[in-house]
C-alpha cells in the first residue's frame, strides 16, 4: 500500500517514519514534507503545500496512494477530509464538522456541557466590554482561550485580573490570533497535572494509546508565554493506572459516542488534553489529530504496525496496541525567541546520536542549504530517546544535547521535572 501524510512539521516526519517501517507500505509521500523526511528510506516529499485540496487530491489519484492522513488541525478545520471522501479516497481524518472539535474550543465546551464530560467551568463571549465584565466579577486565576485555531497558543493562564484584561485586548481588540479570537472562552482555572491522552476513533470504536506528558511553557519551571509543545514523555508513571482508566470511560469514549450522537461522528486521532485534578480527570482541550510533540514519544513505542491498527479501527475493530516497556524522552530545540518573533537561516549542526535504533532527530522548522542545516521555523527539531527507564532516556537525551552551545537556539533542561524524587 501506499501511504499519503499531509503537513511539514516533526509530527509528520515521525509519521513517516512509523509507516514506513510498516511491512505493508511500499512508499509513503508526504506533502509538502520536508528534507529530513526525505532523508527517510521508503519516504518521499511532495511540493504540494497543505492548503491545496485540488493539488493534494490530484496528487493521490496520481500516485494511486491507498490512505491519506492528515497532520495538522488546520487542513482538518478546512475540509481537507470532506474533499477527499467527495472524490472516492480513503482518508483517516475527521470531517470539517467534526474537526470543530478542536476548530471551535466553544463547540467543544457545549458538547461537554451537554453529555455531562468533565471540564472546567466556562462562558463564551463575542463581545469585549462583556467579556472584561466577567472577568473582573470572578477574579483571577483564569484561563482566557481565543475560540479558533492559534497554533497552540491561543490560552494564557492569568494569574491576576490585569493579565485577563489584558489577554482579552490581545486577542478581541488588537486581533493578535486574527479571526480565531473574535469569540473567547473564559475557564476556570484547573489545578493539577496535565496529561495527554489519545485514541484511533471512528464513530464509536475507540482504541486508546498510551498516555504522555507535554510541556507548553517556553521556559523552565514552567514558566514563560505558551508554546506549541517543548518537550514530552511517555509514559507518565505517577498518573497513570485509576486515573488512566476514568479518563478512557469518562472521557474519551464518551466523547466519541456524543460526536455520533450530534450527528458529527469522528474518525481519526481524538486528543484529550486533560488536566489529573484532585476530583479527577477534567479536559482542557480536544484536539482533532496527533499531538506534537507528544507523537515523536509515542510512536517510538508502538510496537503494533501502524496502517494495520489505522485499517481495523476504520473497519470499526478494537484492537489490542502492543507498546513497548521502555520509556521516550522528547526535548524540543527552538529558535531564540519563539513563540514571538524569531529570525530564519541560522546554521546549526546536530550532534551525533549515542544510539541510532533507540534515538532519533525530528525534524520541524528546519531546511537544508548545501551540506548545511539551517532554521526554518519557531520549532526546530526535537532529539527523541528510548530507553528503559524514563530516567535513562533524560540522561541520554540532555548528554548529547549539552555536547553543543546551539547559538541561535534554546531548550528547557528541565523536561520530566515532574517526575523528581519518583522512582523513575
Amino acid at each position: 500500500m501506499k501511504v499519503l501524510i499531509i503537513g511539514s512539521g516533526g509530527r509528520e516526519h515521525a509519521l513517516a517514519w512509523a509507516f514506513a517501517r510498516s511491512e505493508q507500505v511500499t512508499e509513503v509521500l508526504v506533502a509538502p514534507g520536508s528534507d529530513a523526511i526525505d532523508d527517510e528510506p521508503g519516504c518521499r516529499s511532495v511540493n504540494v503545500q497543505e492548503n491545496d485540496h485540488a493539488g493534494l487530491i490530484s496528487l493521490a489519484k496520481n500516485e494511486a496512494v491507498d490512505l491519506t492522513m492528515v497532520g495538522p488541525e488546520a487542513p482538518l478545520v478546512a475540509g481537507l477530509t470532506d474533499d477527499f471522501l467527495g472524490e472516492g479516497l480513503s482518508v483517516f481524518g475527521p470531517t470539517k464538522a467534526a474537526a470543530q472539535i478542536e476548530g471551535s474550543k466553544q463547540f467543544a465546551k457545549d458538547i461537554m456541557k451537554k453529555y455531562e464530560i468533565p471540564t472546567a467551568e466556562f462562558e463564551s463571549f463575542t463581545d469585549l466590554d462583556e467579556a472584561k465584565a466577567y472577568v473582573s466579577r470572578v477574579g483571577a486565576p483564569i484561563v482566557v482561550k481565543a475560540d479558533g485555531l492559534a497554533a497552540g497558543k491561543g490560552v494564557v493562564v492569568a494569574e491576576t485580573v490585569d493579565e485577563a484584561l489584558d489577554a482579552l485586548d490581545d486577542m478581541m481588540a488588537e486581533k493578535k490570533f486574527g479571526d480565531a479570537g473574535a469569540s473567547v472562552v473564559i475557564e476556570e482555572c484547573l489545578r493539577g497535572e496535565e496529561l495527554s491522552y489519545m485514541a484511533f476513533v471512528h464513530g464509536r470504536t475507540v482504541v486508546p494509546m498510551v498516555t504522555a506528558q507535554d510541556h507548553k511553557r517556553a521556559f523552565e519551571g514552567d514558566t514563560g508565554p505558551n508554546t506549541g509543545g517543548m518537550g514530552a514523555y511517555s509514559p507518565v508513571p505517577h498518573l497513570d493506572g485509576a486515573w488512566l482508566k476514568e479518563a478512557e470511560e469518562k472521557v474519551l469514549r464518551p466523547m466519541a459516542e456524543a460526536m455520533v450522537e450530534e450527528g458529527v461522528p469522528f474518525t481519526g486521532i481524538l486528543y484529550g488534553g486533560l488536566m489529573i485534578t484532585e476530583n479527577g480527570p477534567k479536559v482542557i482541550e480536544f484536539n482533532a489529530r496527533f499531538g506534537d510533540p507528544e507523537t515523536q514519544v509515542i510512536l517510538p513505542r508502538l510496537q503494533s504496525d501502524l496502517l494495520d491498527v489505522i485499517t481495523r479501527v476504520m473497519n470499526d475493530e478494537e484492537v489490542s496496541l502492543d507498546w513497548s516497556e521502555d520509556a521516550c524522552v522528547g526535548v524540543v530545540l527552538a529558535s531564540q525567541g519563539y513563540p514571538g518573533s524569531y529570525n530564519k537561516g541560522t546554521k546549526f549542526d546536530l550532534p551525533a546520536v549515542t544510539d541510532g535504533s533507540r534515538q532519533r532527530w525530528y525534524h520541524a522548522g528546519s531546511k537544508r542549504q548545501g551540506d548545511d542545516w539551517k532554521t526554518n521555523g519557531g520549532r526546530v527539531c526535537l532529539l527523541s530517546t528510548m530507553a528503559p527507564t524514563l530516567g535513562k532516556a533524560l540522561d541520554e537525551t540532555y548528554e548529547v544535547l549539552n555536547r553543543s552551545s546551539w547559538d541561535g537556539l534554546f531548550y528547557r533542561k528541565d523536561i520530566a521535572h515532574n517526575l523528581t524524587g519518583k522512582n523513575v
